[in-house]
């Protein structure tokens, strides 16, 4: 079950929720505002469903509420800084500006972020640099957590190690948006919350059975997540998130070796600009054509037409413009018992 409401009650509760628990009003709003817009183009999982996780995190210090990112290098073109464990969503708007500047200068742009907090939906990100006519890839890993064992493997070791890449096209952008493993540390909280299993076997229980019971992450030993490809082909998602691990903690110079305990992210960013290539309208006219080829091939059902990633999220903004923001029951469950703890309101959702 869903229901709608009013993206400014749902910023403003967000930012209220997060200003409660002690983080400054100038970041609170960045991370609210990117929040509601992940909702907005229908990632549930990563809007304000946060909230509830991070204010725990500012409450005990593990997200720092004040404060900036260091510089540790800067080679005009490659970055690496240091997040200080600051609000993912407010240092990546800081890194996205930084690199596009770049890229508009150089071409390209790349940098490498060690110890930021949480840093939400890549979609809402990589967005942000292709509506604004770059390429942009980011890749993000946890070197705390350990969710998804090696392919083969029975012990979590691995996170989920999402990677998105979002690109102009006339329309709206494509937004790629996926993971290593079939499905995220999100989406299993979501299943165990609401006690539904998977519709398919995508966790591996601690004997290395592969099951649809999202309960094995709490077991002893624990379970894990599948990668990519599952029992039969996992080694490739083995390989995809080796790769998102080597980009986000080899070349930030800090990642397992050093065992952090703190839940956190490093991030591997780059944005390209297509000025500096072919020029953006020749690169338009490649991804418009391309992205047309694949909505007209013939669909296996023709109730579900081929999608371009990117398309279910516009057609979600434009709802949420027209209807109001949806939240699921069981977001709607966690923040309002957030909010009242709290000692705030919830807003009263639209008819």
């Amino acid at each position: 079950m869903t229901q709608r409401f009013d993206r400014t009650a749902l910023f403003t509760l967000a930012r209220d929720l997060l200003t409660g628990a002690g983080l400054e009003k100038a970041k609170a709003d960045i991370v609210a505002e990117l929040l509601i817009q992940t909702d907005e183009i229908g990632v549930t999982t990563h809007g304000i469903s946060m909230v509830p996780y991070y204010v725990p995190e500012l409450k005990a210090g593990n997200m720092t509420t004040t404060g900036s990112h260091d510089v540790i290098a800067d080679n005009k073109v490659t970055m690496l800084w240091d997040g200080n464990y600051l609000p993912g969503h407010w240092v990546m708007t800081q890194a996205l500006e930084t690199c596009m500047a770049r890229a508009a200068e150089f071409g390209m742009a790349a940098m490498a972020i060690r110890r930021s907090h949480h840093i939400g939906c890549l979609s809402a990100l990589t967005r942000i640099a292709a509506m604004r006519g770059y390429v942009c890839y980011i890749a993000t890993s946890d070197p705390s957590g350990e969710w998804v064992a090696p392919f083969g493997g029975t012990e979590p070791l691995l996170t989920p190690n999402p990677w998105a890449v979002g690109y102009p096209a006339t329309d709206h952008p494509v937004l790629i948006d996926t993971c290593a493993s079939i499905t995220t540390v999100s989406k299993v909280r979501e299943h165990i919350n609401t006690g539904v299993p998977f519709a398919h076997e995508w966790m591996l229980d601690n004997t290395g059975h592969a099951t649809t019971d999202p309960t094995v992450f709490n077991t002893t030993p624990k379970g894990s997540i599948l990668p990519v490809g599952g029992m039969d082909h996992g080694h490739k998602g083995f390989a995809m998130g080796l790769m998102v691990e080597m980009l986000t903690q080899a070349l930030a110079a800090h990642g397992r070796v050093e065992a952090p305990t703190r839940w956190g992210a490093n991030v591997f960013l780059q944005v390209l600009d297509p000025k500096a290539f072919g020029g953006l309208d020749a690169f338009k006219a490649q991804t418009d054509h391309l992205n047309a080829a694949c909505r007209a091939n013939t669909p296996i059902d023709a109730a579900r037409p081929v999608r371009v990633p990117g398309d279910r999220a516009a057609s979600a903004r434009a709802a949420s413009a027209s209807k109001g923001v949806v939240v699921v029951d069981e977001v709607l469950t966690r923040v309002a018992a957030c909010a009242t703890d709290a000692g705030l309101t919830m807003p009263t959702p639209l008819s």
